[in-house]
């Protein structure tokens, strides 16, 4: 088995200069077992390079989803020896987080937030934490992604389990100096981006603004809030998006019983959406548990990241007759799905809320998967914005275990696990970390995630991909 990494490294290097099929996609995507020979993997690793173009790409992005947050809700819901779909794509690396120092900008931040950090792919710039797609130290706006593919013909959608008005799905959508700037009457950071001074506005009012073809989330409150400048003086920010032909969406019947054509904005909560499981928090020694989780905590009325996500994809995959008399295809599109519940369950030491949330986020992973099975050149990326504070620790006793709060929880495999929560003191918030991360990937251009990069690298990835112009 000596050999084993050559045969490997050759075998790629043999698919990277010939031409490569993407129909073993999906046969790649198999659960690889321990006992799978080296010549299945290379094989299917080999089928799965593709060096073309992506029609469509599809970014799901996990709120500090490290590798920690991944292994806790894989023991608990498939096994230690089991897979989530997340687990499945056939290339994977990894990529570093860090940000930059507001006061000194050629110095790095190393623990990011998601504003710095979803900046970096959106914009393929560094800033500083807590700036939304404008530049550290100064209020350049940058470039992003979406606004890119709008550019092209592309058509664009932003869904997530937070606000739509939260720091990674406004990374794509939103120019402003402080990620707090949410609505019209949240600019006590920003005024210089008052639509009433002449700035861009608030997050809510650039997200409408933008055009953006599918929106989905929660944070009505915001878009209730009255602009105070431009066209739309005096109006809410909802009706700003009904009078620039939004159709407005409230509930997950509603949703799914909307058809393809014009844009949609659905707001399925007044804040956050709600949490799909609930349990007992992480608490000081001796802990809480041993426990499972309770599921069924979101109401019916909100649909599941999966739910949106289908929804999404149905929406923009429409064909409204932009396709060519030869064949040719309609315009694709550029996807963000974010699960943003895991990192707000990481910080409150909740073990349920976080599992339960990045369970959920993997049903969208598969989602877009099943999509991608069947649309072959469709780019799929899972991956987070920063790290998180939960670990998986040894069980407890009275003589040693940690300073900070655990809970035990009986896994998939009827065995106990102790997950501990410790970045902050015990009762407090728990913090980031500033580890590099997970990216993951299937389709055109996908093998390019492959050892370590940085996450700036992700946009020039993506913008290769859809042959965008960043010039």
């Amino acid at each position: 088995m000596a050999n084993t990494p050559r045969l490997l490294l050759w075998t790629i290097a043999l698919c990277l200069v010939s031409a490569a099929t993407v129909s073993a996609c999906a046969a790649a995507r198999r659960v690889v077992h321990s006992s799978d020979s080296v010549h299945e993997r290379s094989e299917a690793v080999a089928q799965a390079i593709d060096r073309g173009p992506a029609r469509s790409v599809i970014l799901l992005i996990g709120d500090g989803m490290g590798d920690s947050e991944i292994t806790i809700a894989r023991n608990y819901q498939v096994g230690a020896a089991g897979r989530l779909a997340l687990d499945t794509l056939p290339f994977t690396g990894e990529y570093t987080t860090y940000t930059l120092q507001e006061t000194n900008p050629a110095l790095p931040e190393y623990v990011a937030d998601s504003a710095g950090a979803g900046t970096a792919w959106a914009t393929g710039h560094k800033t500083s934490n807590n700036r939304v797609s404008v530049d550290a130290g100064s209020n350049r706006p940058l470039t992003t992604l979406l606004e890119l593919s709008q550019k092209k013909g592309l058509r664009t959608g932003n869904i997530t389990t937070a606000e739509l008005t939260d720091a990674t799905p406004a990374v794509l959508d939103a120019h402003v100096n402080h990620r707090s700037c949410e609505g019209p009457a949240d600019m006590a950071k920003c005024p210089a981006f008052k639509k009433g001074a002449g700035g861009l506005g608030s997050i809510a009012e650039q997200t409408i603004d933008h055009h953006v073809d599918v929106l989905l989330g929660g944070g009505r409150s915001r878009f209730d809030q009255e602009i105070d400048g431009g066209p739309y003086a005096g109006l809410t920010v909802l009706q700003s998006a009904l009078a620039q032909n939004y159709r407005l969406v409230e509930d997950a019947a509603r949703l799914a019983d909307v058809q393809p054509g014009g844009k949609v904005l659905g707001l399925f909560a007044a804040g956050n959406m709600t949490a799909e499981w609930t349990g007992k928090p992480a608490q000081r020694y001796p802990g809480s548990g041993p426990q499972r989780c309770v599921e069924g905590n979101r109401p019916q009325r909100e649909p599941s990241l999966a739910a949106m996500t289908r929804k999404a994809i149905e929406l923009l995959d429409r064909d409204d007759g932009s396709a060519g008399w030869m064949g040719t295809q309609p315009p694709g599109f550029f996807l963000q799905v974010e699960g943003a519940a895991i990192d707000k369950h990481d910080h409150a030491a909740d073990p349920c809320g976080q599992i339960g949330e990045t369970v959920a986020f993997d049903a969208a992973v598969r989602v877009a998967l099943d999509y991608a099975t069947t649309h072959p050149d469709t780019l799929v990326l899972v991956t987070a914005d920063h790290g998180h504070t939960s670990q998986i620790i040894p069980p407890p006793d009275h003589q040693d275990h940690s300073p900070g709060m655990f809970s035990t929880l009986i896994t998939a495999d009827r065995a106990n696990m102790t997950v501990n929560y410790a970045t902050n003191l015990p009762d407090h918030m728990q913090t980031h970390t500033g580890t590099q991360i997970r990216i993951a990937a299937q389709g055109p251009q996908a093998a390019n995630v492959l050892g370590v990069t940085d996450q700036t690298a992700l946009f020039s990835l993506i913008a290769r991909a859809l042959d965008l112009d960043t010039h």
